[in-house]
């Protein structure tokens, strides 16, 4: 038997390597067991980093592409798919070296065996050799992770599809692609293809692509896409699947019709599912909600010794937001264990953050209209188009806008959108600034040099600023009369 652990964590991503992190420069004697076969997770080694590595390569085509409207005479280029996977192989393989000898070189202990509960308070180790053996701790933190869903039609699986997981596996482009999803892997992968020549199509269940976004950063993407010769499939249901020769089939039903699209290859990227087939939750008394183990704002689960980080709670599954878990869980994990108590920490979402990395970058961060409306909350909403900007123009990046939503009365920042360039960038100005409870007039009085493209921040927050002053101030009877919008 393995001695006793203050802190035994569950997984050696993103979430995981965060909390034994925390909880060993807490002072918690803690382990944290891996079971998979490469060490990483799935950010580094099947997520967020290859993705971009390919995108990355794309953009650098679309710009030879685009080269004429700045004066240069591109001679025609060929993709090689292969040189472009071979890329993303050598980064991932950098990164996650760096993460693999950050956990070998932790100050806590590492071991490479696959975990279930016997009891709550109790693991049974499986190592790659077959031995088994039992380990103890005071308190644990899941951070299993996620796994891709299993594909919404059975035929599927046996007609066969790529997905995020398989796709650097792969050594030819197809002609024809049909992507399955309308989420940020999704959107990144079609963009990524039909922009090395192969003809994309995507179904989306719902009525616009990235459901989590207000549907006004959505269109714009849908526009660009739409402009490059991407098909989209809105408001669709999948009926079946199979194959049509070399090719394989997809019947769906639109607007009360069946449609059928053939194309050479499916990319499977309706979504992940929380991992947790192995760890025997029932043995530890854990209650789940959507095959997710059910969390407080501590990371605590339903057993109050054992808490949860990352893509295994299935709460905004991006990375930045899993390291906060992670260190949230494995804090508290470890104030509990070494008997410290309370104040534990707590996790705040207000400032939640997204980004998807197509072109135009698409960025949320705080409150959406959608949220807001759907909490009956007013707010103030201001936008600025991008088509109107210097920096912009000067790029010739003009697609898309940016808003920014703030409280009636105060002002306050509460939330912004981002459809333009440099997305992914800009959003961080705002979160610095929602951070501190900044009002819009303290946006708009910030310098910003000029000409950038973080200047553009500064026109919806004056805007704001002037709804702001005009609504605290008294209105004569026959002035115009100046409402917060809902």
């Amino acid at each position: 038997m393995e001695p006793l652990f203050d802190v035994a964590v569950i997984g050696g991503g993103s979430a995981g390597f965060a909390a034994a992190r925390t909880a060993a420069a807490s002072g918690a004697h803690t382990v944290l067991v891996e079971g998979a076969e490469r060490l990483g997770g799935l950010c580094i080694l099947a997520g967020c980093m290859p993705t971009k590595a390919l995108l990355e390569s794309s953009r650098r085509w679309q710009a030879i592409r685009e080269a004429q409207e700045f004066g240069f005479e591109a001679r025609p280029i060929r993709a090689d798919f292969s040189a472009i996977l071979a890329r993303a192989h050598r980064l991932v393989s950098e990164f996650a070296a760096d993460r693999q000898n950050d956990l070998i070189h932790g100050d806590f202990r590492l071991i490479r065996a696959h975990a279930a509960f016997v009891d709550p308070h109790q693991l049974a180790l499986t190592y790659p050799d077959g031995q088994q053996s039992l380990l103890r701790a005071k308190t644990f933190v899941l951070a299993t992770g996620s796994r891709i869903s299993h594909p919404p039609l059975p035929e599927l699986s046996e007609i066969g599809f790529w997905d995020s997981d398989t796709v650097l596996e792969k050594t030819e482009l197809p002609e024809s692609l049909i992507v399955l999803g309308g989420g940020p892997v999704a959107t990144e992968y079609a963009q990524f293809f039909a922009r090395l020549g192969v003809a994309v199509s995507m179904i989306q269940r719902g009525p616009h692509l990235l459901k989590r976004f207000d549907s006004d950063l959505s269109a714009v993407l849908e526009e660009a896409f739409r402009d490059e010769g991407i098909e989209l499939f809105t408001n669709a249901s999948l009926v079946s699947a199979g194959r049509s020769g070399e090719q394989k089939r997809i019947r769906l039903v639109r607007h009360g019709a069946i449609q059928e699209l053939v194309a050479e290859e499916i990319f499977l990227a309706t979504g992940r599912t929380p991992a947790l087939e192995r760890l025997h939750l029932s043995a530890a008394g854990i209650d789940l909600c959507q095959r997710a183990p059910v969390v407080d704002s501590q990371m605590r689960t339903t057993m109050p010794h054992i808490f949860a980080a990352g893509d295994v709670v299935g709460i905004e599954e991006v990375v930045h937001i899993a390291v906060l878990q992670g260190e949230v869980a494995g804090e508290n994990a470890a104030r509990q264990a070494r008997g410290v108590g309370p104040p534990f920490r707590q996790m705040d979402y207000r400032l939640t953050m997204e980004v998807v990395f197509t072109e135009p970058e698409i960025a949320r961060l705080g409150l959406t209209e959608a949220a807001a409306r759907q909490a009956g909350r007013p707010t103030l909403v201001a936008r600025y188009p991008f088509a109107d900007h210097g920096k912009a123009l000067l790029k010739g990046m003009t697609r898309g806008f940016v808003k920014l939503l703030a409280d009636p009365e105060s002002g306050e920042l509460l939330g912004a959108g981002i459809a333009g360039p440099e997305a992914s960038e800009l959003i961080h100005e705002l979160t610095a600034l929602l951070s501190v409870h900044a009002t819009a007039d303290d946006l708009a009085r910030l310098p910003h040099y000029h000409p950038t493209l973080s200047e553009i921040l500064t026109y919806p927050a004056e805007e704001i600023a002037r709804r702001v002053a005009a609504f605290r101030s008294p209105v004569s009877p026959d002035s115009e009369s100046r409402e917060p919008t809902a």
